[in-house]
């Protein structure tokens, strides 16, 4: 591959390409069926977008509905993310083999007959079980819709702005997850929102095959079953062992299991060296322009999602709101995601694309440092006006972002990019609930210290449940007296606050050190044209 080329290049080089990667396809069809076509692939991306964060704020009722631990409550979040990261790649060389439209729509079926399923389940380890599941299909669905806009729209001014749509949908969906989750979760129960999978499904599967093209590539290599075992050897046994060390401290057992992961990194690594036809093409991590780029993915719904685990539990358990009025109050930061995509998509025509992804994880940073310093315990104000500034970067970060990982690559492997550019997304969610959901959980049990009187007057599963989870502090606060329950709650709070400190301190530094290296490493990317 050559990867001197700059995305603008790129892109031009690639104009009319759209039909080429399938043998025998049709002259390019109007713009009006482009544009429906993306409309429709905008289904998934707003349903597996809308799923990452929706179920956030449904915790605090599952936690009481299905009572579950502080763990359980992260798997029963990262579940979905961790099999749909560590399948993306996979599924997206399958995309090219079988056709990428033919794998968005099995996808679906399964996605929507999946949801309506684990909206039934039982307890927490069902829950868990069928948002793997919803990883499973969902990993089919994401880097279908990416590398199909490739193919879709061949002129770099369209592409661009059908990129800006399909990272305000994903963004934005993060955003508005809350809202349909708080509302659906206070007008029915939990399980409704799963439930709302199937509705959002059906405009694509009865009108995605006759308006979106197929495409696939003409001459693909075969799948190695190895590699993808190997990938998925790496994820979970990392993230396992994270949350273990959430769980129990810095031990042997976690930290073996942790290395276990990465020592089959360094495996697949090798292996995806030698294959003549690997999973992972490794030599478009060379071009700087595109790994650079995806390392903005990664950060950018690193910081988003973490932002958002800590914030649902906050508006309502120690706020007081519904979740459908937290998830009301969430309007603005959604409505800035959106804005902020489109409005990045002229600003490249007189700012370098380095300089506009450096200003949108620069505002992340700016978001999180008013979470480290500011004071809580004022009211949602505070924490409202930081998810907007971090709103505002995300979107600007993700449109460009995306852009140049798609123009930064050849066409014929715009399926492999997209993947790539999926996984980073998915891995970005992951490590935001993940890790910083870990330190959020480890620094509350640390510094949590239940008033004298409680221990004796409640039951040991109460005081356990109370220790474990802020929902659980809650729980045990409803059940006793007026002073002991004030006591309680704010035990609960100053504890929870003071591990929300620590993780917007370590996101600060990680979006502000982001910001340097992208205005550095992507200086010399052109405007656009």
């Amino acid at each position: 591959m050559t990867t001197s080329v700059t995305p603008i290049q790129n892109a031009r080089d690639t104009q009319g390409a759209r039909h080429a990667s399938t043998p025998g396809a049709s002259a390019p069809k109007a713009p009006w069926r482009d544009w429906l076509a993306l409309g429709l692939l905008m289904f998934p991306v707003l349903l597996v977008a809308v799923d990452n964060t929706a179920l956030t704020f449904a915790l605090p009722a599952i936690a009481r509905s299905l009572e579950t631990t502080g763990i359980q409550l992260l798997w029963i979040v990262d579940a979905y993310p961790l099999v749909l990261a560590g399948l993306l790649v996979a599924m997206g060389s399958l995309g090219d083999r079988i056709g990428r439209r033919r794998l968005l729509l099995a996808g679906s079926i399964g996605f929507a007959a999946v949801s309506a399923a684990t909206a039934f389940a039982p307890g927490a380890e069902w829950l868990i079980a069928g948002r793997a599941a919803l990883g499973f299909f969902g990993a089919m669905l994401m880097p279908s819709t990416l590398s199909l806009i490739r193919n879709i729209f061949p002129d770099p001014n369209r592409r661009r702005l059908a990129v800006a749509i399909w990272a305000a949908g994903f963004s934005g969906g993060a955003a508005l997850g809350p809202i349909f989750g708080g509302w659906l979760v206070e007008q029915f129960w939990w399980g409704a929102v799963l439930l709302v999978a199937v509705p959002i499904m059906l405009p694509l599967l009865a009108f995605g095959p006759a308006f979106i093209p197929e495409s696939k590539d003409p001459a693909p290599g075969r799948v190695d079953v190895r590699s993808i075992l190997l990938s998925l050897l790496v994820m979970v046994p990392v993230v396992h062992g994270i949350k273990e060390l959430a769980a129990e401290g810095f031990s042997a057992v976690p930290l073996g299991i942790i290395a276990f992961g990465v020592a089959m990194g360094i495996v697949f690594v090798r292996r995806q060296r030698r294959l003549a036809s690997p999973l992972l093409d490794l030599s478009l991590f060379s071009n700087r322009v595109f790994s650079t780029a995806i390392m903005a993915n990664v950060l950018a719904l690193f910081s988003f999602n973490g932002f958002i685990l800590f914030l649902a539990q906050h508006l309502q358990l120690l706020e007081g709101m519904s979740p459908s009025a937290a998830g009301v109050a969430m309007i603005p930061a959604l409505l800035a995601t959106v804005a902020a995509g489109l409005v990045a998509v002229p600003l490249v025509r007189k700012i370098r694309p380095g300089f506009v992804v450096a200003g949108g994880l620069a505002l992340s940073a700016a978001g999180y440092s008013v979470v480290a310093v500011g004071d809580h315990s004022t009211g949602p104000a505070l924490l409202l006006g930081a998810l907007l500034v971090l709103a505002l970067g995300v979107g600007t970060a993700e449109t460009i972002s995306n852009d140049l990982i798609l123009g930064s690559v050849p066409a014929e492997k715009s399926g492999a990019a997209a993947a790539i550019s999926e996984t980073g997304y998915e891995v970005g969610s992951l490590l935001g609930t993940a890790v910083l959901g870990s330190i959020l959980t480890a620094s509350y049990r640390h510094n949590l210290t239940l008033p004298a009187g409680v221990v004796e007057s409640s039951p040991g599963t109460a005081t356990h449940q109370a220790g474990e989870t802020l929902a659980g502090a809650m729980e045990l606060a409803a059940s006793l007296p007026g002073p002991l329950a004030a006591a309680v709650r704010e035990a609960s709070r100053a504890a929870f606050d003071s591990g929300v400190h620590i993780t917007a301190a370590i996101a600060l530094v990680l979006m502000a050190g982001a910001a340097v290296l992208a205005a550095v490493v992507l200086r010399r990317v052109p405007t656009a044209s």
